[in-house]
């Protein structure tokens, strides 16, 4: 129950107007195309005594710090969307009781899941909300979303280190007004060129249909397959130290040898990547979308391995360099080669590597043998709504397995062809590690 609404003034450096940065106009089109704020965040237990005052300071802190947190968006009569950053202002921090015998802990779920399904009013509300759950006068949980256009988990992690760190000194990162300054320099409009040249060789040397026709195979049409793999592991952490390979490239190759092997002659893997950009170092403190897609085209076909773990490497640092880019001249490039092909190049392939960090250790012990552990393999299959992708891999950062979440249109990959998929990928890796 909604108890109370604390006003919280603030104020910070950076107020004006100007266009959107290229990250968050890729997150604008994703949030168009999904109908939703795409919001981050949730529910966390609150057992170290923390009061509704210390929350309050916590949403100036983020709403005085973060020029972002502080932006409404703006839309022109001609369909231009740009934004407005402002020196000043008020949030709230909404406070929330759970009555007797009401569960807290629900009750903040139950807000979170409200927040969630509410896009946010982008030209009139802060993009974060936050609020308190209270049991007899005791906070027992906060809740806090942030729409998607203000932050990506990068820049959440920098929000939360500041926060730990409690830093009273200025964030002098470049704000999203600055960013998007930064973008129209001499520079990046060369950096966009070269760019768009990598993407128009790759793309013109690749079918225009990735994976063929849509055929109506009685399968559900869409489906999600949870993939779990100890096996897949150990063989890329043997991998990894055996050529000095990183388990990005290594998963690459396996899967895209897996869709080689799954439907033979289809022709190079061709996906998009979604890079968070943040190695530059540049970008690696600021707070605001800075992910886009990358390009990332894999020829596997004929090679042994360790070709494909080179090629692999090659294609994914190829994608990351660049995925920087003016998303209207990526748009001009694909009128062109529409023009030029016939259509636009078919581009639902998505391939997201979620992990992070240096690559797992190996031993020699038995236990790390990988065929020991593929009877360990686990995967659960269930029917999905929409999705966007006709395949698309999402792999989770845990410990010691490979975790996967396999998105598949079955008009264009079918169920059976999906699970071979990920066997041979499996098979690869654990062929070429032993």
């Amino acid at each position: 129950m909604l108890v109370d609404r604390v006003v919280v003034p603030f104020e910070g450096r950076g107020a004006g107007t100007g266009p959107l940065a290229w990250g968050q106009q890729q997150v604008w089109e994703a949030m168009l195309d999904i109908g939703s704020s795409l919001p981050m965040g949730g529910v966390v237990a609150v057992d170290d005594g923390r009061t509704v005052d210390d929350f309050v300071r916590e949403l100036r802190f983020h709403m005085s710090r973060y020029p972002s947190m502080r932006t409404l968006l703006r839309f022109g009569d001609d369909g231009a969307v740009s934004q407005e950053v402002f020196g000043s202002g008020e949030a709230v921090l909404e406070i929330h009781e759970a009555a007797d015998g009401a569960d807290p802990a629900a009750v903040a779920e139950a807000l979170a899941a409200r927040w969630r399904e509410r896009k946010f009013e982008y030209d009139t509300e802060w993009p974060l909300r936050m609020g308190v759950v209270r049991r007899g006068g005791a906070v027992t949980h906060v809740v806090a979303l942030m729409c998607h256009i203000a932050a990506d988990l990068g820049g959440v992690e920098v929000m939360m280190r500041d926060l730990a760190l409690a830093d009273p000194a200025p964030h002098t990162a470049l704000s999203p007004l600055e960013l998007a300054r930064a973008q129209r320099e001499p520079a990046m409009l060369r950096h966009t060129a070269a760019a768009m040249r990598y993407w128009e060789h790759q793309l013109r040397s690749v079918p225009v249909s990735l994976l063929g026709d849509a055929v109506d195979r009685g399968d559900p049409t869409f489906c999600r397959i949870f993939w779990e793999s100890r096996a897949l592991y150990l063989a890329s952490a043997r991998l990894c130290a055996r050529v000095g390979a990183d388990p990005a490239w290594v998963l690459l190759a396996a899967i895209a040898t897996g869709l080689d092997r799954a439907v033979p002659g289809r022709g190079p893997f061709v996906a998009l990547g979604i890079i968070g950009n943040r190695f530059r170092p540049a970008l690696r403190e600021v707070v605001s979308p800075l992910t886009q897609d990358g390009l990332c085209v894999l020829d596997v076909a004929g090679t042994t391995p360790d070709e494909a773990i080179a090629r692999a490497r090659t294609a994914s640092m190829s994608a990351s360099k660049y995925a920087y880019y003016d998303p209207a001249a990526r748009e001009d490039l694909f009128e062109r080669l529409a023009r030029d092909r016939g259509a636009r190049p078919d581009l639902r392939v998505l391939y997201n590597d979620r992990r992070f960090g240096p690559a797992p250790a190996v031993s020699a012990s038995s236990d790390d043998d990988p065929r020991a552990a593929l009877s360990l393999t686990t995967r659960t299959v269930e029917p999905a709504a929409f999705l966007g992708p006709k395949l698309m891999f999402h792999v989770e950062e845990v410990p010691d397995v490979v975790r996967m979440v396999v998105e598949v249109d079955t008009r264009y990959l079918s169920l059976p062809a999906a699970h071979r998929l990920l066997d041979e990928a499996e098979a690869f890796a654990v062929a070429a590690a032993v």
